[in-house]
């Protein structure tokens, strides 16, 4: 009898050492299990489709946008990944009307595109990760096709997105709430993303942060021998903390130079105000913009997938990746304690 007590004693401290060992497992899962899903060779493969000649430069409301924006969510479904469910489809309609400015040619309407993963256990706090899917169009029968800007933070974002749902599926989904945000007419007055501030799905009091891609496959003339650096923008004007992560997450996974010349408040070129991230700023949401620079080919027809350098928007996505997923998994959400300025 006392033999069998024994043997029963052994298995089950057997038992609850191989618990103890899953909750271990499950507790040491981090960013970096998963950096590895995201590939330079499918980026690579999304951006010869988002960025192709078949899609005609992606002019805001073009047929050529509406077409890489099925391509998307044909993306997000294949992924099993799904558009809020509070919202009714895919789409957030901007309309034509919204995107009038001044004495410029009336665009049409157009849409911003979303995909949700909720939060496991905080699913009313919502991290956007945005990315405009728009480009300039033709010009006198020449196609723009917007391989760096921004075919590449749109790519960036289907791979981000693969990459937390499947942590999802084995069991360390976010503890907040993802939305994945490609955003429309950028290029012709940042409106997709005033339009989602004006009119969010989710109240921005709950929007813990906004990490923005825009232009990460390249390298620009002031790092002709490096493609291992990037512009942070903006981390540091509202929240302490979104900096702080942001070099942590650099310094613990990718490793790269960061180049903080257009942080500078005193930017002559303005950088800050020229993207997505800044209508969330503007709102009081802290925000970073990761950027690679400026190059030969911006806003030229050579902006082209062939000249994307993989390598380097593999990394950059991650650590767009790694950022994300800190701010959705930490157990305070980060705070704003600085005045934007």
């Amino acid at each position: 009898m006392k033999q069998l007590l024994l043997s029963g004693a052994i298995v089950a401290l057997l038992l609850t050492g191989c618990s103890s060992a899953k909750t271990t497992q499950k507790a040491k899962a981090d960013a970096g299990t998963y950096l590895s899903t995201i590939t330079a060779e499918e980026l690579k493969t999304h951006l010869y489709i988002v960025a192709g000649d078949a899609m005609e430069g992606r002019d805001t409301g073009t047929e050529g946008q509406k077409k890489a924006g099925k391509y998307l969510i044909e993306q997000y479904k294949k992924n099993g990944i799904s558009h809020p469910t509070i919202a009714a489809d895919w789409y957030q309609k901007v309309p034509s009307e919204y995107m009038k400015r001044g004495f410029a040619p009336k665009l049409p309407d157009s849409e911003n595109i979303w995909a949700f993963i909720k939060g496991s256990e905080k699913p009313d706090e919502i991290i956007i990760i945005s990315a405009h899917y728009d480009h300039v169009g033709m010009k006198n029968g020449e196609i723009f096709n917007g391989a760096d800007d921004d075919g590449s933070g749109t790519v960036a974002l289907l791979e981000i997105a693969q990459a937390f749902k499947t942590a999802q599926e084995k069991g360390h989904g976010p503890k907040r709430s993802i939305l994945f945000l490609h955003v429309t007419g950028e290029e012709h007055g940042l409106h997709g993303s005033r339009y989602y501030s004006d009119n969010p799905l989710y109240p921005l009091e709950n929007t813990v942060a906004n990490i923005n891609i825009d232009m990460i496959g390249r390298r620009d003339t002031l790092h002709p021998n490096t493609n291992n650096y990037i512009y942070p923008i903006g981390a540091d004007r509202l929240s302490s903390e979104l900096h702080e992560i942001n070099e942590a997450m650099n310094s613990k996974y990718t490793k790269m130079e960061f180049d903080y010349k257009y942080n500078d408040r005193n930017d002559p070129e303005r950088i800050y105000y020229r993207s997505d991230h800044y209508n969330f700023a503007k709102k009081g949401i802290p925000a970073l913009f990761y950027f690679n620079g400026v190059h030969e080919d911006y806003h030229m027809p050579t902006d082209t997938p062939d000249k994307i350098e993989y390598d380097a928007l593999a990394k950059r996505a991650q650590l767009a990746f790694a950022v994300a997923w800190e701010l959705a998994n930490r157990e305070e959400r980060i705070k704003v304690d600085k005045d934007g300025k």
